[in-house]
């Protein structure tokens, strides 16, 4: 078997596919405008489940893997996009997705002999962990009149032998977005459970590929791909990608139980009430992000030895929200594909630093939620976002996932995860959010930061939670 240097070893790499025919026929998808800006992600989405398994690989092999690879099999079927491939001919603004039967996904198993207990921890831990539990997308293939086959998901299950296992999707956003993504996971951990049970699998939601139902009237699709330019596919062969994270960086969960959360809204109604006559939705995500956001721009100003911060520069969070239940658009809940509008508030550092910081953020992150409910016209602009954001990559900070998305409610038969996360947002700065692992009601934020700042964060995050608990 072949060895990495996290301990890990190959047991095996192979290939899965839906049924043969008549199952499922060969078929070709147009992308539409919310698609195309995802060609200038630059990154993957890297999305790990743990789950305990307290017996010998052997064990697994034999009776859990089988399950796990038919189950995935069979879920294919309806989610076949993830098995398709992005076709990028020399005219690329006629791009598609194109299934042929026989496609498929690189499926990977491996054994690790690294400690299960602590990847599963929130303790702050080294984010290059997890990176031998993360599958890579196989290269893209150039055909002879230059068109681009591009592969779009890959799969990676990792047993820790008497502890448990890891299964990791690495998949282009290009095909999806988080809602799509663990539509499709929630399907297969149901299928997995119910080993294939075709009366239970009968009340299961199926994905939606209406994607002529996304409407285009003002030719947004082509404005991006103008926006775009030249599609390069080229920047979309993750095949080679090396993560550029530094050695010194760790990765932390921050916790915040109910009874957390509910001061922690208290506490900033109470103060936005003192600043404003208006009625604020003070919301679990928007009192989230004010305490982590502020808690790491903070944590940058005590970093040894460095430069004093200018107060007045902007600070920027980003966020994207979905829009399929916008009038504008009506999808249906289950309609796969990207439907995402992005968000963008901008504050001044001395704000976000100050006595009030956390009431000055939320009050900000509040307004742009309400001004995006009340105008999801604002989908239209993620191209020249997406081109805004990258100019500001260093003074941005940007969440991923979602408390809605219940990640902790995947259970492939093994109960619910032991510990889930987006393992991409070790590459930058970001925060991911999920809901709570240990009770509901609660969530769970993960972050990835150098060690001093790390430090630094979780003092400042300790000092202000015991405020908010004492006043």
């Amino acid at each position: 078997m072949a060895h990495d240097y996290n301990g890990s070893s190959l047991i095996e790499r192979c290939q899965v596919a839906p049924p043969p025919p008549p199952s499922l026929p060969s078929t070709t998808l147009p992308l539409t405008f919310f698609d195309i800006p995802w060609f200038c992600c630059g990154v993957p989405v890297q999305r790990i489940f743990f789950y305990d398994f307290p017996h010998p690989t052997h064990h697994f092999l034999q009776t859990a893997l089988p399950i796990l690879k038919h189950s995935l099999s069979l879920s294919l079927q309806h989610f076949f996009l993830f098995t398709s491939n992005l076709i990028v001919p020399p005219q690329s603004h006629l791009s598609y997705f194109r299934y042929l039967h026989g496609d498929s996904l690189s499926f990977t198993v491996a054994e690790s002999t690294a400690d299960f207990t602590l990847l599963t921890s929130h303790s702050p831990q080294d984010v290059k962990n997890w990176h031998s539990l993360v599958p890579t997308l196989p290269p893209p293939r150039v055909e002879q009149d230059g068109t681009r086959v591009i592969p779009l998901m890959a799969i990676q299950v990792t047993i820790f032998p008497n502890s448990g296992f890891a299964i990791c999707l690495t998949f282009n956003h290009v095909v999806g977005d988080g809602k799509s993504l663990h539509h499709f996971v929630k399907y297969w951990a149901s299928v997995c459970k119910a080993s294939g049970d075709l009366v239970s699998l009968e009340t299961l939601p199926l994905p939606s590929h209406e994607r002529d139902k996304v409407i285009d009237p003002k030719g947004i699709k082509l404005l991006h791909i103008r926006e775009v330019g030249i599609l390069d596919s080229k920047c979309m062969d993750f095949s080679g990608l090396v993560r550029d994270v530094s050695t010194d960086k760790v990765r932390f969960t921050v916790v915040l139980n109910r009874d957390r959360v509910e001061k922690l809204k208290t506490w900033v109604s109470l103060r936005c009430a003192g600043y404003t006559s208006e009625t604020l939705h003070i919301s679990t995500f928007v009192v989230t992000c004010s305490l982590i956001w502020v808690c790491m721009i903070r944590s940058e100003e005590r970093k040894v030895n460095d430069v004093a911060q200018d107060l007045d520069e902007l600070c920027y969070l980003a966020f994207l929200a979905d829009c399929r239940d916008s009038p504008e658009f009506s999808l249906p809940s289950s309609y796969f594909g990207n439907c995402l509008a992005s968000c963008l508030v901008a504050i001044k550092r001395s704000k976000v630093v100050g006595e009030n910081g956390i009431v000055e953020v939320a009050k900000a992150i509040e307004k742009r939620v309400r001004d995006l409910k009340s105008d999801l016209s604002e989908a239209e602009k993620l191209m020249s976002d997406f081109r805004e954001l990258w100019k500001l990559r260093k003074s941005l900070v940007v969440i991923a996932g979602s408390p809605k998305l219940t990640v902790y409610e995947t259970d492939f038969g093994w109960g619910k995860p032991k510990k889930s996360d987006a393992v991409h947002i070790d590459g930058s700065k970001m925060i991911s959010l999920s809901d709570c692992r240990d009770k509901e009601g609660g969530i769970d934020a993960g972050l990835a930061l150098e060690k001093i700042q790390m430090n630094n964060f979780t003092n400042i995050l300790e000092e202000q939670l015991n405020i908010i608990a004492t006043e």
